[in-house]
């Protein structure tokens, strides 16, 4: 295995100067990605490592972290426990739960799937620069010792009072499907169920993380880099287990799923990600890349990417800027009553002899750019079917997934054009009120049966519609097409294919994750420019409220940052004004959406 020489190899080995050897990029990429490797490569308590999004944090489990082993012979000895599941014993050695040395810690586990919404380059980078290994079957436990399940001994008292470990359930066998097995009357969770990915058509890889401090720093949804040492021991599988006395056995089977399925990795390495872009990620770097070129400034990239989308945009250069705005938006601060950045978009107004299949073929595009994104067809059955929002399954004390559980800047594009005539049943209307609740205050509400908790989000939404849609947005952008451009848009979109050459590729996804990370300022001078101008709009009638005056901050926010800049300077404010005055102009001709009409 390519770990680097001077890292663990097992628990045993791990020390202090470890962790701070992981601070070096090379270290930390030397290790295995799990996302990447197969599980019969590796040996377990290997050391690997596993990025994706934290889906679900399951409750504190009590650990031995230090415990006295008897031996035959009436000897003794102290065993670590930390970082495992299984405790260590040789032949004929037994635990003693009485003894004074022992120590209990308290670990929490996450389950942590792969991004939801990577795009296939994305995957691709990562792969790329995943290590490879040697063939290996995984390894046994030595012949001379024997493993116990470490969470059997969660039903010990803490002060060790207890010697009598739980005697757990056994399921006879994982089902592929969500099908109970109906001659032992009891249910066997399947696969979907236990993986339990966000997207159900795009699933993600599951592996359930054990950390061992800073509880606290973890927060639902987002991204994280683990390294720890891999656990697949067979008997962590509740199918191992004896079901004779088993109260709850779904709950049972959820905890301990097949370790081949969903196997453990106990962390001792975290890097929260800042964003999803392998490109700019140092600890994927690649060996040989190229050197950025003089082409690759700022300005260069933002003129070709314009016109890029313009080219995708019947021509229309407005409309281009505003999805560029939307491309490098996020949330960048969060008040009691607002998200503030946030760029919703709504494009309308779409040719209608274009919609078969244009929205598709756009979102083509964007899925080139975007590290993670997701293409949702606003269609009936859909709407009346799709689990949106995530909801609490108290059976299996797990928190069942939904579409919109993403992970930041994951770009959500809805096709509205996909809705037809029908009717939107109960489960289609709560999903609109999800979404609208998601674009209007970038939160996500969880659904824990009696009562609902709203988690932040940090997810761009893009509706594409050929009316004004029936969600809120940020921003309305109708287009204006051009005649010629809509019937050249099926040349105009093969053409933006063949302008996406590699290296310009690369040049557009690392401008857009590097222009949404940038700082930008507001001097103090520009303030009481902004102010003067918002107070003489007023005065000139024109119809503004708080809203649009946050709306022009954000706007020219961004174009400055298109253009690489730093702070707001007048040029950058004259050109917000002037495209917002463009836009509000286009809106007043435009017709009442059919979309809002049909329910």
């Amino acid at each position: 295995m390519p770990c680097a020489m001077d890292l663990p190899s097992t628990p045993d080995e791990l020390d202090a100067q470890h962790k701070n050897l992981l601070k070096d990029p090379s270290r930390w990429h030397s290790i295995p990605l799990l996302n990447y490797t197969p599980l019969h490569k590796l040996k377990d308590q290997s050391l690997v490592r596993f990025r994706g999004m934290i889906r679900d944090m399951m409750d504190p489990e009590i650990y031995l972290e230090r415990y006295e082993v008897k031996s035959p012979g009436g000897g003794k000895r102290l065993q670590a426990g930390k970082y495992r599941d299984c405790l260590k014993l040789a032949t004929g050695e037994e635990i003693d739960y009485n003894a004074e040395g022992n120590v209990h810690g308290e670990r929490r586990t996450m389950f942590v799937v792969s991004v939801p919404g990577l795009n296939d380059w994305s995957k691709e980078h990562e792969r790329q620069c995943c290590p490879q290994i040697e063939l290996c079957s995984l390894a046994e436990s030595p012949s001379s010792a024997k493993k116990r399940a470490l969470d059997e001994e969660q039903a010990m008292e803490v002060d060790g009072s207890s010697e009598t470990a739980i005697k757990r359930p056994c399921v006879k066998e994982i089902q592929a499907e969500n099908e109970p097995i109906a001659a032992s009357g009891t249910s066997v969770l399947g696969t979907e169920y236990l993986l339990n990915s966000p997207l159900p058509d795009r699933p993600s890889m599951a592996c359930m993380v054990k950390v061992y401090e800073d509880f606290d720093t973890y927060q639902l949804n987002s991204l994280v880099d683990f390294v720890g040492f891999l656990s697949v021991d067979a008997s962590l599988d509740a199918a191992s287990l004896d079901v004779d006395d088993c109260e709850n056995l779904s709950e049972l089977q959820a905890a301990h799923p097949s370790p081949f399925l969903i196997p453990r990795i106990h962390a001792f390495g975290v890097k929260m990600l800042p964003h999803a872009n392998p490109l700019l990620d140092e600890s994927l770097r690649q060996p040989m890349e190229p050197c950025e070129d003089a082409y690759s400034s700022q300005l260069a990239v933002h003129k070709d990417l314009r016109m890029l989308l313009k080219l995708c945009l019947f021509d229309d250069d407005l409309a281009a800027e505003y999805l560029l705005s939307h491309l490098i938006s996020t949330v960048y601060s969060r008040s009691e009553m607002q998200s503030i950045g946030k760029f919703a978009l709504n494009i309308c107004n779409l040719p209608k002899q274009c919609l078969e299949s244009y929205t598709t073929k756009l979102y083509d595009i964007l899925e080139l750019l975007l590290p993670a994104s997701h293409y949702l067809p606003m269609t009936l059955e859909t709407m009346n079917t799709a689990t949106f929002a995530p909801k609490k399954d108290y059976e299996t004390n797990k928190l069942v997934s939904g579409v919109l559980q993403l992970a930041p800047h994951t770009h959500l594009v809805l096709d509205e054009t996909c809705m037809h005539q029908g009717k939107l049943e109960a489960n289609g209307v709560r999903a609109i009120q999800h979404l609208a609740h998601l674009i209007n205050n970038q939160e996500l509400k969880c659904d824990f049966q009696y009562y609902q908790i709203d988690y932040h989000a940090n997810i761009p939404i893009l509706v594409l519609s050929e009316g004004r849609s029936m969600l809120p947005s940020d921003f309305v952008m109708p287009i204006n097409a051009d005649t010629k451009a809509v019937e050249l848009i099926g040349e105009s979109l093969k053409a933006a294919h063949h302008y996406l050459q590699p290296s310009r590729l690369q040049q557009f996804r690392k401008y857009l994750t590097t222009a949404r990370i940038s700082s930008f300022s507001v001097s103090e001078e520009h303030t009481e420019m902004i102010q003067q101008d918002f107070v003489d709009m007023r005065k000139a009638n024109v119809k503004s409220n708080a809203d649009d005056l946050h709306g022009l901050l954000v706007l020219s926010r961004l174009l400055g940052i298109a253009r690489g800049k730093e702070s707001l300077d007048n040029e950058t404010w004259q050109l917000a004004t002037e495209f917002e005055a463009k836009r509000r102009q286009r809106l007043q001709s435009l017709p009442k959406s059919a979309a809002q009409t049909r329910h």
